[in-house]
């Protein structure tokens, strides 16, 4: 069964999406905008228990892997190549849940701002030009900078890069990963999606407030 983009579209009219690279600010602006204008806050990967219950090797093939993966070094430590053909294709076989569970909680009439991996193609169908903001890095940045973040899933990421036996070459391996998912190709499908940017230039000095800013004004929210 296919539901039609325009009933998506008018059950998801109070989700704002923000998608983009690592390190450009997106969990850092989502944060702020649901206390700032009391949003329901969908963090990255939110729901994760719920759909790691549900997926199926059959229909999940490759989000499958987070119930059936050998082990977190296997995961830090795949070819770039494997590693990058993973990250997209789970962020399709994800898409479908996100959109159950935004809509659950659409029914709470609250606006819900979302850390997301939909496609911008998706996005297009589901959304619309002011619900959507793309946040980016130069790959240098979101590679470089990508352990400097004190949230738990990146520091546990880097706990076990350090547990390996040989960490040093696996944190290369890691961030060669990183790289591929974050490349200049990548950032330029970005850049041209059609929904307005919003580049992270330096890794110094806090920009927050005056991002804040202009998300809110791109939102509408102000």
């Amino acid at each position: 069964m296919n539901i039609q983009n325009n009933i998506l579209r008018h059950y998801l009219q109070n989700c704002y999406f923000i998608t983009g690279t690592a390190y450009a600010g997106k969990s850092t602006m989502c944060r702020m905008l649901a206390e700032r204008f009391d949003m329901i806050h969908c963090e990255e990967n939110y729901n994760m228990d719920t759909i790691l219950q549900v997926v199926t090797p059959q229909e999940q093939p490759d989000f499958s892997y987070f119930n059936t993966k050998p082990s977190w070094e296997h995961y830090v430590s795949r070819p770039p190549e494997e590693f990058a053909r993973w990250f997209f294709s789970v962020s399709e076989e994800v898409t479908g849940f996100e959109i159950a569970e935004l809509i659950r909680l659409s029914a709470q009439g609250k606006k819900i701002i979302v850390d997301t991996n939909i496609s911008c193609e998706t996005l297009h169908r589901i959304s619309q030009p002011d619900h959507v903001a793309v946040m980016l890095s130069p790959q240098s940045m979101s590679v470089e900078r990508f352990f400097d973040r004190g949230d738990e899933e990146k520091q546990f990421l880097l706990s076990v890069i350090e547990s390996t036996p040989d960490p040093e070459w696996t944190r290369r391996n890691f961030e060669a990963c990183l790289a591929k998912v974050n490349s200049q190709e990548v950032y330029d499908a970005f850049l041209n999606s059609g929904f307005s940017t919003f580049v992270r230039r330096k890794a110094d000095g806090d920009t927050r407030e005056e991002t804040l800013l202009k998300l809110a004004k791109h939102f509408k929210l102000i």
